[in-house]
């Protein structure tokens, strides 16, 4: 009974992975499962292992931690790799014993924090310029620019966007109950300028109703592909949709804008989570180490 047997009953296991897919909500959630998952099938199948236990999902947790993956990444494809045990002792494959062992196996410790990255004022201002909005497609993708900078919307959000979610409130535009990260409803404010960006683009090209963003809404990838050309041209090539979410709050917080406010605009549960983002332990600008008046002669 300690034998999932996956590589031999591929029905099966694509039954019990979508199972643990079906579980999650989040897109993003379900991508990196799939690949979680996927990764450690083929990991299980290189060599004899001794059945789907607690003893073998701990030896994959080690041969993870020696491709010198980040605490996250670790974390997330163990969290998957549970959920698996889980779906298989439900579907009567798996001992409960040995579900329960499994869905004990620890994640990773995260020590410390990761910088990430954001852009200045005059970083992102550059990006927004760089489209060509003499052309259609320039002006929906400064428009798509413009929503990721100035409401900090997951890329995720941004290719769901719809006519109907950009509304007025309180006499000033927003976007309105917008489902996020793990089912979190939010209400956004768009800035003057954003809501400028979107109504060049929707007027140009006729769009009244349904997606906002066509045909970014054929998918999530769109919106990354599209940041790397005009992340270049700005002169900050490998930025991702993310930083630019990250960026937003940086900007927010510049400009006087309360932590728990900047928090609702996020969605983040956790204040802890926007703390993270806007690096609010750790001044860079102002660094305390700038203070020390020594000198090397060039």
């Amino acid at each position: 009974m300690a034998d999932l047997i996956v590589v031999p009953q591929p029905n099966q296991w694509l039954r019990l992975k979508s199972l643990v897919l079906d579980s999650v909500s989040s897109p993003i959630t379900k991508r990196v499962y799939n690949l979680g998952l996927d990764e450690f099938v083929a990991w299980y199948g290189q060599e004899p292992r001794a059945g789907f236990t607690k003893a073998t999902v701990s030896a994959w947790r080690v041969a993870l931690e020696a491709r010198n993956l980040g605490a996250v990444s670790i974390n997330v494809r163990i969290t998957a790799v549970r959920k698996l045990a889980v779906e298989a002792a439900d579907n009567g494959l798996l001992a409960p014993e040995l579900a329960n062992g499994i869905t004990r196996v620890k994640g990773v410790a995260s020590k410390g924090v990761r910088c990430g990255n954001w852009l200045s004022v005059q970083q992102a201002q550059k990006l927004l310029n760089a489209p060509d909005v003499a052309t259609t497609k320039g002006l929906r993708d400064r428009a798509i620019l413009a929503v990721l900078l100035g409401c900090g919307l997951r890329r995720s959000e941004v290719a769901a966007l719809t006519m109907g979610h950009v509304q007025q409130r309180d006499g000033r535009w927003c976007i309105v109950d917008l489902l996020g990260k793990h089912g979190r409803v939010r209400t956004v404010p768009v800035p003057t300028w954003t809501k400028v960006a979107i109504d060049a683009w929707t007027s140009a090209a006729s769009v009244v109703t349904g997606p906002v963003f066509r045909p970014v809404n054929r998918g999530e990838k769109v919106v990354w592909q599209l940041l790397q050309g005009y992340a270049a041209t700005a002169g900050v090539p490998g930025i991702a949709p993310h930083d630019l979410r990250r960026s937003c709050a940086k900007m927010c917080r510049a400009a006087g804008g309360e932590l728990e406010q900047i928090q609702l605009l996020l969605g983040h549960a956790s204040v802890q989570t926007t703390e993270r983002y806007l690096g609010t332990k750790q001044d860079l600008v102002h660094a305390p180490n700038d203070g020390i008046k020594l000198r090397v002669a060039v």
